[in-house]
């Protein structure tokens, strides 16, 4: 008597999650374990971090009343 060895969807569903799942892993770990390699800060293409910030628009001060309005609004929601 012969009996076919066959795999039900179940089965064949968890192997193939359990084969992802160790491939992430493999990965996963693969990313921590090699050292990273070093930056530059300074790009060719992109302006220095100095430069950026010199450009960027100044910060506006908030009037204090109008935080402490926005403040007290938030309050009486709560």
């Amino acid at each position: 008597m012969r009996t076919h060895a066959t795999i039900s969807g179940s089965e064949l569903l968890l192997g193939m999650i359990a084969i992802r799942l160790a491939a992430l892993v493999v990965v996963g770990w693969s990313l921590v374990l090699l050292p990273r390699q070093a930056r530059n800060v300074e790009l060719a293409c992109t302006p220095s971090v100095a430069a950026a910030i010199e450009t960027q628009a100044p910060v506006k001060t908030v009037e204090p009343r109008l935080v402490d309005a926005a403040f007290d609004d938030m309050l009486r929601h709560d």
